[in-house]
């Protein structure tokens, strides 16, 4: 049994894809981060970062004790490992997964993070920032567009870690000010995805763990996500 600490965001997304593809058996553990709880010491046993996702493995492959992670790039490469699923264990295919899972991790993750704070979240609107982080977004959406013309998948032929730590950052494309009509290998791959019984049943989860996660975001919220030191 894996204990999965969640909440439903991008990152939140790429493990529970992730554990709904593997047929691993799991519980979820809802972090509600626009109530602070991400900064609960418990937590932070876990997730020193005080961010979700994180993981606690309690039959890890070593046969040790209970293993705790966090991080969402190094929880899906720990998973696929146990697994032995969606990352070759060896040889140039392996790096070029992984090489694209840290695309997402340093780029596409972290340039629409900042997409999505400065169009909806920030109390100013700056034009310079908001101008930056839509155009380099659209340039990496242009880059993954690029791939897709030559291979099926973000990683080759084969469906792997890489593609669902990227979709979920790609759901969002609207709130991006993005357009997918303009990335057509972007497009064809994203609904693929969106086909796939095991994203479809990750997706689910928002429903029983926060189905208000469209509602507006107040205060409290603001506080904990931007104000926490």
């Amino acid at each position: 049994m894996i204990d999965l600490y969640y909440w439903t965001t991008p990152n939140g997304h790429k493990i529970s894809i992730m554990l709904e593809e593997t047929k691993l058996a799991y519980r979820v553990k809802p972090i509600n981060i626009g109530r602070g709880e991400q900064f609960d010491p418990e937590f932070l046993t876990i997730a020193p970062n005080n961010r979700i996702p994180a993981i606690v493995d309690h039959a890890p492959k070593d046969g040790g004790q209970p293993m705790a992670l966090f991080e969402s790039g190094a929880i899906l490469e720990y998973l696929a490992d146990k697994t032995g699923q969606f990352l070759p264990t060896e040889g140039r295919e392996r790096y070029v997964v992984l090489q694209w899972l840290h695309w997402q991790m340093g780029g596409l993750g972290p340039m629409a993070g900042q997409n999505h704070h400065f169009c909806h979240y920030a109390p100013q609107k700056i034009e310079y920032a908001i101008e930056r982080y839509v155009r380099e977004t659209n340039r990496l959406y242009s880059v993954l567009d690029q791939r897709l013309s030559q291979q099926h998948f973000v990683g080759g032929d084969r469906y792997s870690i890489a593609d669902m730590a990227i979709y979920p950052w790609i759901v969002p494309w609207e709130k991006q000010r993005q357009t997918l009509e303009e990335f057509p290998d972007l497009e064809r791959w994203f609904d693929d995805v969106s086909q796939r019984p095991a994203v479809r049943k990750a997706y689910a989860l928002v429903e029983d763990v926060n189905p208000e996660s469209g509602v507006t975001m107040d205060a409290e919220a603001r506080k904990h996500l931007f104000g926490n030191r």
